[in-house]
C-alpha cells in the first residue's frame, strides 16, 4: 500500500467514527441517558488529553523549543453561533439559527482541531524528519475515531428527541464530522508547503485540542449529577490511548 493511500485512509478514520456513532440513531430510542453521556464526554476528554501530549506536544518539543497557542479557536468560539450539549444558552454571535443547528455547529467547531491533529501527524510521518511513525499516526486517528463514536451518538440522539427524523438526525451527525478530513487534508497541504513550520503546527493543534477539552468536554462531563462517571470515563480514555501509543507507536 503506497503512502498516499495510507494517509487517505488515516484521515478518514476519525470521520468514520462519527458516522458510526450517528448510525446508533437507527437502533436506539430517545436521548442518551445522562450517566452514559457523562461517561462518553469524560472518555473523549481522556483520549484528547493523551493524544495531545504523546502524539502532538512530545514530537513538537523534539523539533522546536517554542509552543503554539490556541487563540484562533477562542476567536471562532466567540464568533460562531453554537450551543453546547445540555445547555440552553447559545454562545457566539446572536443569530436566528435553530437549537439543533447550533448544536451541530458546536460539535463541528471542536472537530476542526481533531482533524488538524490527524493531518499534522500524518504530515510528520510522511516527511520522515520527525519522531512520528505511521503507526503512531494511525494510533492517534484510531483514538480520535473511538471518541467520535459516542460523540456521533451524543449529537444525533438529542436531535431525534427533538422530533427530527432518524434519517435527518443521522445526516446532521455525519455532517458535523465532515470538517475533520477536510481540516486534516488542508493541514497536510500546509505542512507540505512549509515543512519548517511542522513543530509549530503540531503544538498549535495540541493547544486547540486542549482548549476543546477545558472549554467544553470537562465542564459538560462534570456538570450536575453523575460527575464521578465522567471522571472514570476520562481515566478510561487516557489509559486506552496509552495502550494504543505503546502498542502501535
Amino acid at each position: 500500500m503506497n503512502e498516499t493511500l495510507k494517509t487517505a485512509i488515516g484521515i478518514l478514520i476519525p470521520f468514520l467514527g462519527t458516522a458510526l456513532g450517528s448510525c446508533l440513531v437507527f437502533f436506539l430510542k430517545g436521548e442518551v441517558k445522562p450517566g452514559l453521556q457523562k461517561l462518553l464526554l469524560g472518555f473523549a476528554s481522556g483520549v484528547m488529553i493523551a493524544a495531545s501530549v504523546w502524539s502532538l506536544i512530545m514530537p513538537a518539543i523534539e523539533m522546536a523549543e517554542e509552543q503554539g497557542v490556541p487563540g484562533w479557536l477562542l476567536l471562532l468560539d466567540t464568533v460562531i453561533p453554537h450551543l453546547h450539549l445540555g445547555s440552553d444558552c447559545p454562545e457566539g454571535k446572536s443569530c436566528g439559527l435553530g437549537k439543533s443547528t447550533m448544536l451541530v455547529l458546536a460539535v463541528t467547531l471542536h472537530n476542526l482541531p481533531e482533524g488538524m491533529a490527524v493531518g499534522v501527524v500524518f504530515a510528520g510521518a510522511l516527511s520522515g524528519e520527525t519522531m512520528i511513525s505511521a503507526a503512531a499516526a494511525f494510533a492517534l486517528a484510531a483514538g480520535i475515531a473511538l471518541q467520535n463514536v459516542p460523540e456521533g451518538a451524543v449529537i444525533s440522539m438529542p436531535l431525534l428527541g427533538q422530533g427530527m427524523s432518524r434519517g435527518r438526525a443521522f445526516g446532521m451527525g455525519v455532517l458535523s464530522g465532515v470538517v475533520e478530513p477536510v481540516g486534516a487534508l488542508l493541514t497536510i497541504l500546509l505542512t507540505g508547503l512549509i515543512s519548517p513550520a511542522l513543530p509549530y503546527i503540531l503544538s498549535f493543534a495540541a493547544g486547540a485540542m486542549i482548549y476543546v477539552v477545558v472549554e467544553e468536554l470537562i465542564p459538560e462531563a462534570q456538570a450536575g449529577e453523575h460527575s464521578n462517571v465522567g471522571t472514570i470515563g476520562a481515566a478510561l480514555g487516557f489509559v486506552l490511548m496509552m495502550i494504543l501509543d505503546v502498542a502501535l507507536g
